[in-house]
C-alpha cells in the first residue's frame, strides 16, 4: 500500500479519463489530510472524486439547512465522520445520571442525519464507525457497567451495525477494525490532535482511504467474484503428485493446520457467493484425489466451480476458466504460493488482481484479511447457490455439444421465465445485480434497495424480473427492465441489465416480446433506448440495432405496431 505522501503525488496526475464521482466528506474533527488521500487513492482506483469538504465540526450545520452548501454540491456519496473523541467530550460534560443514554443518544443523532441526508439527496452515506477508547475509569469493570464509557461505545459500535441492516442508503465503513490492526498508537497521535483537531495520524492515513475505496469501488459495482486456487503448498502442504494423498499436510496438527484454515476461509467465501476454482500444473486425476479421498480436505469437489489441472501454461488456463464463467479478469483473484507462476499470470493478464503470498503459510490468512479483497454491499440467497449454477452451466455447454443445430438445442433446453414486477421480496436481488452487473447493462446505472423500492411504488415507472429455469436447473433472476412514461406516448427502457450466464438462449428476444407487449397494452407507440458505453459493456454496444430498433439522434426508438415478435423458444411460466 502507498503511503500517504505517494498518494498525494498522484493529485498531479491526469484524471480526466477516470469516472468522475461526487462526494462530500463531513467530520466533526479535521478531514483535510484525508480527503487528499481519498482522492489519491481514488486515482489508483480509476476514480476521478469531485471532493467537496465541510469545515469540521460543521456536520449538523451542513445536512439541517436545506440552503447549504451541501446540498447545493449534490453529492452521489457522503462520509459522515463522528469521532470517538467528540464523543468522549460529550461523554465527560454529562451528568452521571446521563452516562447510560449516551449510546442510544448518539444513534437517534445519526438516524436523523440519515433521515435528512437521504430524503433530500440521492445519496449513499458511508458512515464511519467508532474507534474504541478506554479512559479506565472502572477497568475490567468496564464491560459489566452501562456508566462506563467503553461499554456505551461498544453498545453503539453494536446497534450502529444493527441500523445499517436495515437502512439500504446507509453502509459502513470499519475503521475501528483498522486500529485493531494498526495499535491506537500508530492510528491516533495526541499530540497531534491537539494541535489540528486530526484524529487520523498520517501513517494511517492510506489505510482508511483504502477502506473506504473499497466500499465505493463495490457501491460502483467493482467487485471481486471468483477466487482461483493453485493446490500444492498453497491450498494444502506439500506436492500430491510426489507426496500422494496420505503425506500432504493438512488438518489439525502443525502447518498443516494453517492450510486447513485457510481452506475454511475459502470456503466462507464460497457459502458467501464467491466463485472457487482451480488452476494447478498436475495430472487432473491426482488432482482430485485429496477433495474426494482425504478425510481432512474441507473443500471438496461440489465446492468447485471449475477445476484446471493440467499441465499447460497457467495464464493459459485461467482464460479457459474466464471463458467458462464469462466474468471479467478485474473480477478475479488468483492465489499461488509460486513467484515464477504469479509473474507468469501477471505478465500475460494484467486486469487480474495476483497478491504476492506471504513465503510462510502461516501468514496466508492474516496477509489476505488485511487485502480486504471481496468486499460486498449486499448479500443474498441466489448468492449461496452461485456455486451450483456454474456447475449446471457446465453440464449444459456438454449437453450443446452433442447438437449440430442450434435451434434444436434450444427447444431441448425446456426453457421456463416467471415475469414479475418489483416486489418485497426480488427487490434485494435486483438491486444487487444492479450493482454487480457490468457486461450486458446497457446504462450501468447503479440502484440500491431504497432506489429500487421507490422506483417500484412510482406510477411513473414500469418494471419488469425475469427468471429462467431449464431441465438442468434454476438460473433464479436474470434478467431486469425497468421502463419509464417519458410521455403518453414514448416509454423510455431506463434499464435493461442480463446475466451473462444466459447469453445466446433467446432471452433478449423474449424479454423485448414482453416489453412490447406491455407498451401495445397500455397505449403507447414507441420504446425508447440509450446505450451508454463503458470499459465493460462493449457487449451490447450493438443490442438496440440487432434487436430492430433505429437510431434517432443519440438515442434508438422502436415503433411498436410495427413490431413483430421475435423467436425464441422460452415459456412464460403459468
Amino acid at each position: 500500500m502507498k503511503n500517504f505522501l505517494q498518494l498525494k503525488k498522484n493529485l498531479k496526475k491526469d484524471f480526466s479519463s477516470l469516472k468522475t464521482i461526487k462526494l462530500a466528506v463531513l467530520g466533526d474533527t479535521s478531514t483535510q489530510f484525508l480527503t487528499e488521500g481519498l482522492r489519491g487513492i481514488g486515482f489508483d482506483h480509476g476514480f476521478d472524486l469531485k471532493i467537496w469538504e465541510a469545515d469540521f465540526n460543521q456536520i449538523e450545520r451542513q445536512v439541517y439547512d436545506l440552503s447549504s452548501d451541501l446540498y447545493e454540491f449534490k453529492p452521489e456519496m457522503v462520509i459522515v465522520f463522528r469521532s470517538s473523541h467528540k464523543l468522549l467530550a460529550k461523554y465527560n460534560k454529562s451528568k452521571p445520571d446521563q452516562h447510560t443514554s449516551l449510546a442510544n443518544n448518539e444513534l437517534d443523532t445519526i438516524k436523523s442525519i440519515y433521515s435528512n441526508i437521504t430524503n433530500n439527496l440521492d445519496a449513499k452515506i458511508i458512515y464511519y464507525n467508532y474507534t474504541e477508547i478506554d479512559d479506565s475509569i472502572f477497568g475490567n469493570y468496564s464491560c459489566k457497567t452501562e456508566s462506563s464509557f467503553l461499554f456505551q461505545l461498544r453498545k453503539l459500535n453494536y446497534e450502529l451495525m444493527v441500523m445499517a441492516s436495515n437502512k439500504p442508503n446507509l453502509y459502513l465503513c470499519d475503521i475501528s477494525s483498522i486500529q485493531n490492526q494498526v495499535g491506537k498508537s500508530n492510528f491516533f497521535q495526541p499530540s497531534i490532535y491537539l494541535s489540528t483537531e486530526m484524529v487520523l495520524s498520517i501513517d494511517v492515513l492510506p489505510k482508511v482511504a483504502s477502506k473506504t475505496l473499497d466500499l465505493i469501488n463495490s457501491l460502483t459495482g467493482k467487485l471481486k467474484k471468483c477466487v482461483i486456487l493453485d493446490l500444492d503448498n498453497t491450498t494444502w502442504g506439500g506436492t500430491i503428485g510426489d507426496d500422494g494423498v496420505e503425506n500432504i499436510q493438512i488438518g489439525s496438527l502443525g502447518i498443516g493446520k494453517a492450510f486447513s484454515e485457510f481452506q475454511y476461509w475459502i470456503k466462507k467465501l464460497k457459502n458467501r457467493g464467491i466463485i472457487v476454482a482451480v488452476c494447478s500444473k498436475n495430472t487432473e486425476s491426482v488432482a482430485k484425489e485429496p477433495f474426494e479421498k482425504h478425510p481432512d480436505m474441507v473443500l471438496r469437489m461440489e465446492d468447485i466451480s471449475v477445476f484446471k489441472a493440467n499441465w499447460d501454461n497457467k495464464a493459459d488456463n485461467v482464460r479457459q476458466i474466464q471463458n467458462i464463467l464469462n466474468i471479467g479478469f478485474d473480477s478475479m483473484v488468483f492465489l499461488d504460493d509460486n513467484p515464477f507462476e504469479r509473474n507468469m499470470v501477471k505478465e500475460n493478464i494484467p486486469e487480474i488482481c495476483v497478491p504476492e503470498l506471504p513465503e510462510d503459510p502461516a501468514d496466508y490468512l492474516e496477509y489476505l484479511y488485511g487485502l480486504n479483497l471481496f468486499e460486498t454491499v449486499s448479500f443474498s440467497n441466489e448468492d449461496k447457490a452461485r456455486t451450483k449454477l456454474y456447475q449446471v452451466e457446465a453440464e449444459r455447454v456438454k449437453a450443446h455439444q452433442k447438437f449440430t443445430n442450434e435451434d434444436d438445442f434450444l427447444k431441448n433446453l425446456e426453457m421456463v421465465s416467471d415475469i414479475k414486477p418489483f416486489n418485497r421480496f426480488n427487490s434485494p436481488r435486483v438491486a444487487q445485480l444492479s450493482q454487480r452487473s457490468n457486461q450486458y447493462n446497457l446504462r450501468t446505472v447503479r440502484y440500491s434497495e431504497a432506489d429500487i423500492e421507490k422506483i417500484s411504488k412510482s406510477n411513473d415507472y414500469a418494471t419488469f424480473s425475469f427468471t429462467l429455469e431449464d431441465k438442468f436447473g434454476d438460473n433464479g433472476l436474470i434478467c431486469v427492465i425497468i421502463l419509464q412514461k417519458e410521455d403518453k406516448k414514448t416509454l423510455f427502457i431506463d434499464t435493461w441489465f442480463m446475466s451473462c450466464r444466459v447469453l445466446k438462449r433467446g432471452m433478449e428476444n423474449f424479454v423485448l416480446n414482453t416489453i412490447v407487449d406491455f407498451a401495445k397494452e397500455n397505449g403507447f407507440d414507441l420504446l425508447k433506448g440509450e446505450y451508454l458505453p463503458t470499459a465493460k459493456n462493449a457487449l451490447v454496444k450493438d443490442h438496440y440495432h440487432d434487436l430492430g430498433f433505429k437510431k434517432r439522434d443519440s438515442f434508438f426508438v422502436l415503433e411498436v405496431s410495427t413490431y413483430q415478435n421475435k423467436k425464441n423458444y422460452i415459456k412464460t411460466q403459468k
